[in-house]
């Protein structure tokens, strides 16, 4: 029977998550406008809802595939289109992520281990970003953390049922975001042939069923976009094909992990990337072992990752006589391949690595935490068990101060406070801490306040803060800390929310598209602003090959695009510029140019396209 104390405690928690996800949540403005214009379009037209158009016009798709988009943009159907209905579905991801992983570490470890882990996942900084932000990554955490849970229970029997919703769950993560979905698939199989109850062929037909959830829960759409007919839905944006697999396979897929497909990263020297710039803070940094603690990724996910790892060995040493099926070692092996694996394929992947995919790692080193500081403070009576605690709250301190000084201007006092508290209370363990009597308490709470301080504080002034763009960081305010995109007119000039008189062009247009512009930059704007829907020729960063030339010929024949707009932004369609392309937007803004007259509207390039020369 549970303690009395347990219910109300699981409350506070979730009530104190959802306060902080929530608050002020509207600041974050409509976020990352591509996802956005995206959940816009969905609610305007179920056709881009079903596969995730940029534009209510379905031309192109975002370079992902549309699940996080499909609770976005129907609670923007029953709620009303907004920054509300749109990012409270993600704060709520985030809340029912926390009463999971609680249920799944209390399973294994107790309440109070269920609430050191929900803890530390609720105030783990690039979580309070992410479950705040529209990016697919809150739906994909939130699904793999259910099928943690579904692992975890079915240990307990009544195996096949709950390894088959855990494949369910990561099939749907795949269509949430593709490949990074099944990096946790490691250690689902591993607990599935080392224990689950049942012989070894048992296991075997488990993992089998486990197989066919996943291909079946994600395969269903791969299937329904292969066999539509490609002239009658959205060009799949990101694919060299127009092909949902060949995405998977490709830009958002292997090419992550190996390079190429678009996917310039990381290098593994300090002179970072391309230019200099894909190697940048934003684009992941240099690749390594120890990239999840650098100048990118460090103060996103690391605050924990030593004590994580310290707590995994030494839970598995201590658990390594155990029972096949124990469900302590069970339940490390689970959280700590899913750790060890995410974290080896982020650090070493050569394309695209952003900062807040780390989320990912949360819940993970949240787990282990909540796991490993409940069985070895049950065993404090004896030297190694203290030992191992002491050294996962020193390392704590000693790596918070790295972190913390990353930002000196910010709380000066917070590192050494951090850094003191851990020791001393790591020192009082060491000494005989545990026999204080009613002092164990106040030392157990001392040792959380100092393990946890300096992630709250992060957490804290990332909510308090806003945090925007389409690579957004969590913390306070740095140099270089996020980066957005500017609207048409680019550097210099007017944003498409100050420019009235475009927009008044834009709404009054009644065509299929009001608008094309090369890029999703200038269009994601454009259609926040307006309602109105843009083509956003070559996707993201204008560099797909849709629509060709000879479609946008005839796309402007029939009258289905009124005007074609200029910008200096990424991906703006001016060639030579910043992001400007060699491929269809080059030749599309030259066929523009060379037919149709340009007119200045407020600072942007604007061609009429019912009014050829």
């Amino acid at each position: 029977m549970r303690p009395r104390w347990v219910r109300p405690a699981l409350f506070a928690l979730l009530a104190l998550t959802g306060l902080l996800y929530l608050w002020g949540l509207s600041a974050a403005g409509w976020a990352n406008e591509y996802y956005a214009a995206a959940v816009q379009a969905g609610t305007q037209s179920w056709k881009a809802l079903l596969f995730g158009s940029i534009d209510a016009g379905n031309a192109i798709t975002v370079d992902k595939p549309p699940a996080s988009l499909w609770v976005m943009a129907l609670s923007g159907r029953i709620f009303g289109f907004g920054t509300l209905s749109m990012l409270v579905p993600e704060a709520l991801m985030g809340v029912a992520s926390v009463a999971l992983l609680y249920g799944a570490v209390r399973r294994v470890s107790g309440a109070g281990a269920g609430l050191l882990a929900g803890s530390v996942l609720a105030l783990t900084p690039v979580a309070a970003l992410m479950f705040r932000f529209n990016n697919p990554d809150a739906l994909l955490v939130l699904l793999m953390v259910v099928a943690g849970y579904c692992m975890i229970r079915a240990l307990d029997g009544a195996s096949t049922r709950w390894i088959a919703l855990a494949g369910v769950a990561i099939g749907f993560a795949f269509l949430a975001k593709l490949l990074q979905a099944l990096l946790v698939t490691p250690a689902l199989a591993l607990v599935v042939l080392v224990a689950v109850p049942g012989s070894v062929w048992l296991r075997l037909r488990h993992l089998a069923v486990g197989l066919v959830a996943i291909v079946v829960s994600a395969g269903w759409y791969l299937v329904l976009v292969s066999l539509w007919p490609s002239d009658s839905r959205p060009y799949i944006g990101g694919s060299t094909n127009n092909s949902l697999l060949q995405l998977a396979l490709g830009y958002n897929g292997l090419g992550r992990v190996f390079g190429g497909d678009g996917n310039p990263g990381g290098s593994s020297d300090s002179g970072g990337g391309p230019g200099g710039l894909m190697g940048s803070a934003m684009f992941g940094g240099s690749t390594g072992i120890t990239r999840m603690f650098g100048e990118s990724m460090g103060t996103e996910i690391s605050w924990l990752l030593p004590a994580a790892l310290i707590g995994l060995v030494a839970g598995l040493w201590f658990t390594r006589a155990a029972p096949r099926a124990d469900r302590t070692r069970a339940a490390l092996l689970l959280w700590g391949g899913w750790l060890v694996v995410t974290v080896v394929v982020f650090s070493f992947m050569k394309g695209i690595m952003h900062p807040y995919y780390t989320i990912a790692l949360a819940p993970a080193i949240a787990a282990i935490i909540g796991i490993s500081v409940r069985e070895l403070w049950r065993g404090r009576q004896f030297a190694l068990p203290r030992v191992a605690l002491a050294a996962m709250l020193v390392s704590t301190g000693v790596w918070n101060f790295i972190l913390l000084d990353r930002t000196a201007e910010w709380l000066p006092w917070l590192r050494w406070t951090v850094l003191a508290g851990s020791i001393v209370v790591a020192a009082v363990l060491l000494a005989g801490g545990h026999r204080l009597g009613r002092g164990t308490v106040a030392l157990a709470a001392a040792g959380l306040l100092f393990g946890l301080g300096a992630s709250a504080a992060y957490t804290i002034e990332t909510i308090a803060g806003n945090h925007g763009g389409g690579i957004p960081t969590s913390g306070p305010a740095r140099a270089g800390g996020s980066m957005g995109f500017g609207g048409p007119g680019g550097p210099g000039g007017q944003s498409a929310s100050d420019n009235t008189e475009l927009k008044n062009m834009l709404t009054a247009a009644d065509n299929r598209w009001a608008a094309a512009t090369v890029g999703s930059h200038v269009a994601g704007s454009l259609e926040l602003s307006t309602g109105t829907s843009i083509m956003s020729i070559g996707g993201f960063s204008g560099g797909d090959n849709s629509p060709t030339l000879e479609q946008f010929q005839s796309y402007v024949g029939s009258g289905q695009v009124h005007y074609f707009i200029v910008g200096n932004g990424p991906g703006g369609g001016r060639p030579g510029g910043p992001g400007g392309d060699s491929g269809t937007g080059e030749q599309i803004t030259a066929w523009v140019q060379q037919h149709f007259s340009a007119t200045d509207v407020a600072g942007t390039e604007v061609y009429d396209l019912t009014a050829p020369n």
